[in-house]
């Protein structure tokens, strides 16, 4: 009985932390200001694996699609995780790759490649440099850490880090041209970019 009333109060938390819908606060810069047309702006990092991305030289024969996502904590994010690697043939089809993109460590990161089956790269943005660049880096405030945390999800213990900074959980479809051909930016963490939707864009 005490377990049940437990986990009942933990899903209380978990859910008040996560249904406040307060516009975020920007970290870096503007927010959401790419639009559809801009020149996609370069990185050149490598994800938890070690396997170097440089955007410039994927995009010479491949399609993008970056994916911002908030932690593997996120049970949003690691629904789309996984779209994402159900589809991935059909992405690949397209010529495509997909990058996924998160401020978690790289230890953290491999939670939601296990829950996902992820075998797409997924990169921990130390810095945030590419989450700025892409107008995606915001505050999340420390009281709701602090809920989150209170219900078994720490943030700060996933980033690394007390500064709260996550991305909004935008996709961003790059062009063989550099530029950007398809954006979905919601400051509502609950909505992403479909499947369907990024599979129309790369055939567009």
């Amino acid at each position: 009985m005490n377990h049940l009333v437990t986990l009942l109060l933990a899903t209380s938390l978990v859910m008040n932390a996560c249904n406040a819908q307060d516009p975020p606060e920007a970290y870096c810069g503007d927010m959401g200001t790419l639009k559809v047309g801009d020149e996609a702006p370069k990185f050149k990092t490598a994800d938890i694996h070690g396997n170097v991305l440089d955007l410039a030289e994927l995009t010479k024969d491949k399609q993008v699609v970056l994916v911002f996502y908030r932690g593997a904590w996120c049970p949003y994010c690691n629904k789309h995780m996984s779209h994402l690697q159900d589809s991935l043939a059909f992405i690949e089809a397209k010529h495509a790759v997909v990058i996924a993109v998160s401020p978690e460590l790289p230890e953290s990161a491999e939670d939601i490649i296990a829950t996902s089956g992820a075998t797409f790269s997924v990169v921990h943005d130390e810095g945030y440099s590419i989450m700025c660049a892409y107008g995606t880096a915001f505050e999340m405030p420390k009281a709701r850490r602090s809920m989150l945390k209170l219900a078994g999800l720490n943030v700060d213990k996933a980033n690394g880090n007390e500064d709260g900074v996550l991305p909004v959980p935008a996709t961003f479809i790059i062009s063989t041209d550099g530029r950007i051909k398809a954006v979905h930016f919601d400051p509502n963490y609950k909505e992403r970019m479909s499947v369907k939707d990024i599979l129309s864009a790369l055939e567009g």
